[in-house]
């Protein structure tokens, strides 16, 4: 006869906790950091003290090229940095995907510690798994209770074929992975660089997914959402919170599952972190001002909300990057004055911080009218208007500037190199591609035959440009990155 003290221990035993951590979005807010790295490491071993599997995930866009230390390593300090972590997994998000070449994005990870879980991007054109990545990862815990990891990210099916990869859509990707692991898990988490949005349609369509950790959208979750049979956690962006999932399992199933954040800025600091945090500025820079330019003969100012040097210069830059004879560009996107004599590569990154790449944009003599004029109509508008996101990294958009593309607003005509448009002709005109995904121009996603050349970042297309017009000084060489 079984005695009460021996069903208890019985069922004593069936019991199991997993403590999930998990940062997103951190986009090299390095000053966060250190508090970051001694959170995540106290707390793994306070959990693990206590009997818990402890599992630690980023769930993507780590990196970002505004930090100089990014910017001069492509994103390998932040590698470094992620291995003091000892993740368990990670993916990516589309600063990592979209903000490298397909060449630095194979390498970025060749000295991590750790999985890079991503199911939904492929190599092109022979569509094969990337090297760098694996598409799941089945975890063990000691009490033999078998976790699937699927990571999937942002499938930009615009942009990602530019670049060299075939993106998969989530509706795709994810009921493949998940017949491919059928009977080989207990529960199953997903690294969801995602969005809210789908993250709440997978946990709709899909209930087998426990556990979906999001981020992409830089959504807060401070306790979770439930949604059908699926936790949603996410820790906002920029490092400000860090995630902790608590899972009870009976007999290797989820009984129970709790999310919860912790604010960084509420964790102690300690006396040197000013000192870190300071120090990883300070070698970006320093590494970016080793790389020479060009020298300038007069400094080129800056203007937000009106016509400046940087902004004649940076329209000549796109006309001959793109080959065009017309070319548009907007002043916010100019964060700095350049000076006069000799400038480096860490110049361009304070002037030009963003992810942005040059466009070619085709249209008709009416449906360039169209563009001319919704910029027009938004001018005033957007000369003080801040925007964050899709690639922009500066204060507000600024005024709009023209090259050979005039406007008279009295009577609505637009001229392109001093003639009429005619409306059967085509034209061909340069600008940001940030242009395409912002909504003030729609006559540009609707109509344009975009062409998005993503050989070079808009810094390095202006960088080049005046390292033509103006080289360095004998026995110095340019080395733009």
């Amino acid at each position: 006869m079984t005695s009460k003290k021996d069903v208890k221990q019985d069922q004593t035993e069936l019991v199991e906790r997993i403590t999930i951590l998990h940062t997103n979005d951190l986009h090299s807010h390095l000053e966060n950091w250190p508090q970051i790295r001694r959170f995540l490491s106290e707390e793994k071993a306070r959990y693990e003290a206590a009997g818990h599997t402890v599992l630690t995930f980023d769930i993507g866009d780590a990196m970002d090229r505004e930090h100089a230390l990014t910017e001069a390593t492509d994103g390998k300090a932040n590698v470094d940095l992620m291995n003091t972590i000892h993740y368990d997994g990670v993916t990516i998000g589309n600063n990592e995907g979209l903000g490298n070449t397909k060449s630095q994005l194979n390498h970025l990870f060749d000295a991590a510690n750790f999985d890079v879980i991503l199911g939904n991007l492929l190599t092109a054109p022979n569509k094969t798994q990337p090297k760098w990545a694996m598409p799941a990862k089945l975890i063990e815990t000691a009490a033999h209770t078998r976790v699937l990891v699927l990571g999937l990210t942002a499938p930009y099916t615009l942009t990602y074929p530019l670049v060299g990869w075939q993106p998969i859509s989530v509706e795709r990707m994810l009921p493949r992975l998940l017949t491919q692991y059928e009977g080989q898990y207990d529960a199953v988490v997903l690294l969801s660089h995602l969005g809210i949005d789908v993250d709440r349609m997978i946990a709709k369509r899909h209930p087998e997914v426990d556990v979906i950790i999001g981020a992409h959208t830089h959504h807060l979750l401070v306790h979770g959402e439930h949604v059908n049979q699926s936790l949603l956690a996410a820790a906002g962006k920029w490092g400000q919170y860090i995630g902790t999932i608590q899972l009870t399992l009976k007999d290797h199933h989820i009984s129970t599952k709790e999310a919860s954040v912790v604010k960084t800025e509420t964790l102690q600091r300690a006396t040197t972190d000013r000192d870190e945090i300071n120090g990883y500025v300070t070698k970006g820079e320093q590494l970016l001002a080793a790389r020479k330019i060009a020298t300038l003969p007069v400094a080129m100012e800056h203007s937000w909300e009106g016509h400046s040097r940087l902004t004649s210069e940076g329209l000549a830059a796109l006309e001959d990057y793109a080959q065009t004879d017309a070319a548009i560009i907007n002043g916010g996107l100019f964060m700095t004055d350049l000076p006069a004599g000799e400038v480096t590569a860490n110049d361009f990154h304070n002037l030009l911080p963003h992810a942005m790449h040059v466009m070619r944009v085709t249209l008709n003599g009416y449906d360039l009218w169209r563009l001319i004029r919704e910029m027009e109509k938004n001018r005033v508008f957007l000369s003080r208007f801040p925007i964050k996101g899709m690639g922009f990294r500066g204060k507000i958009f600024g005024a709009i500037n023209y090259s050979g593309i005039s406007y008279d607003a009295h009577d609505q005509q637009v001229l392109y190199r001093g003639e009429v448009l005619s409306p059967v002709r085509h034209y061909t005109v340069a600008m940001p591609d940030h242009y395409l995904f912002i909504p003030f121009f729609p006559t540009i996603s609707i109509v344009g035959q975009n062409e998005i050349m993503y050989g070079k970042l808009l810094r390095n297309v202006l960088s080049d440009y005046l390292a033509k017009r103006y080289p360095l000084q004998a026995g110095k060489e340019a080395n733009n990155g």
